[in-house]
This record gives C-alpha cells, structure tokens and sequence, in this order.
C-alpha cells in the first residue's frame, strides 16, 4: 500500500476517534438514516425505515480524487457530512478534504455546530483562529505535512497554502451538520443588505467602498 494511501486512512481513523464525543446528542438506536424524502421538521433529519437501510448509506467514494482550485481562491472543499452519508445522522461526526492550489486560501469563517481537527497530508499550510473580544487574540501556526491543529467551534478560523506546489489537508469535525459562515460573505453578501450605514461605522471607511464590497458579494 502506498504511503500516502496509508496516511490518508490512518488520519481520517484518527479524526473520527477524535470527534466522537461530539456536541450531538447520542443516538438511542443502532443507526438512524437520513430520510431527505421527509417534510417532516425536527432537529436533525427523519429516520429512515431501517428495513429499506442499505450499505450505501454509510458509505462515499471519492475522497482520494483532487478538488478544482482552479477559481478565485484557489481552493476546494469535499464535505463528507449528512447530506453525502445519510447514515451519520444523530452520530455527531463529519470529514471534509481540502484542495489548495499555491497561495489558496480557505477564507475567514466559522462553524456554528462544530469543532474541527485539520491534518496536513501533503505541502504546508499557515492556519490560524481568532478569540472573542475585546482580546481578539490571534492563535496560527505553519503546519508541515502530519501536523495536526485544532479549530475551537465557533471561532473564526482559516487556512492558506504557503509552499510552493499543491496542498491537500482533511478534518473532522464534530457535527454531522457543521454549518459554515464565511465572515466576507456574511457581512457583505447577506440577503437582503445590510445597511452600508451600519457597515461603514463598523469599518470606518466610506459608504462607497461598502457599496463595491456588497456588490462583489
């Protein structure tokens, strides 16, 4: 088996052993599939009749395949939540892979639900978290290919390839459902706008330059 095959499956072992003491709620059954069919509103996702489960629900292939960071960022997610592996419903638990093309970057953001543990599989990463106020204390770190960080659910965090080739990283994170808010995306892109008023007292700059922002987002 190749090393980094090896390492691949090692790490994501070591991810879910260490997001299995999640905030979720532990489940009362053997499993609960996610019934996407369902209108039904509860918080999580409808049973599914065990009798028509399938070894298919608690599968997904493909997280060896590299992301397109051919855009913007130069970045790629691949999430492995609920919505792909409709059996991690009510287990508390989710991956995601992490393409980085040189100088990509995964924005400023948070996950509402979750925190997250980042393994580096290939190239190096600059990442890094920022506390609550007032201290708004910046904690980041290069991380070299094997180094491990923690992202504290609920705190902004990010990430950005600072080697000379492509990166690749993968996390698991302690919700089936982490969310994600991207902080440019929430602050400029959300629907409808928010007052450019309250956005340039914030960032002490002009109405215009709010203006340019909430129309690139």
């Amino acid at each position: 088996m190749a090393k980094s095959t090896t390492l691949l499956l090692t790490t994501v072992a070591l991810s879910f052993f260490c997001v299995a003491l999640a905030f979720e709620p532990s489940p009362l059954q053997d499993f609960c599939v996610a019934d996407s069919s369902s209108s039904a509103r509860v918080n999580g996702l409808v049973c599914k009749n065990s009798a028509s489960v399938q070894a298919s629900d608690f599968s997904f292939s493909g997280l060896h395949l590299p992301g397109n960071t051919k855009n913007p960022l130069g970045s790629s997610v691949t999430p492995v939540t609920v919505a792909q592996v409709p059996g991690l419903n009510t287990l508390g638990l989710s991956l995601a892979r992490i393409d980085y093309a040189p100088m990509g970057v995964i924005t400023p953001h948070f996950h509402p639900r979750a925190s997250e543990i980042l393994t580096v599989l290939e190239g190096s990463l600059e990442v890094g978290f920022v506390g609550s106020n007032p201290e708004n204390r910046l904690i980041t770190k290069t991380l070299q290919k094997g180094d491990v960080f923690v992202f504290p659910v609920g705190l902004l965090h990010f990430q950005r390839n600072v080697g000379n080739g492509y990166a690749v990283s993968i996390s698991g994170l302690s919700s089936q459902n982490p969310g994600i808010i991207t902080a440019t995306n929430a602050v400029f892109g959300s629907k409808p706008d928010i007052s450019s008023d309250v956005l340039a007292k914030a960032f002490q700059v002009d109405k215009s330059i709010v203006d340019q922002l909430q129309a690139k987002f």
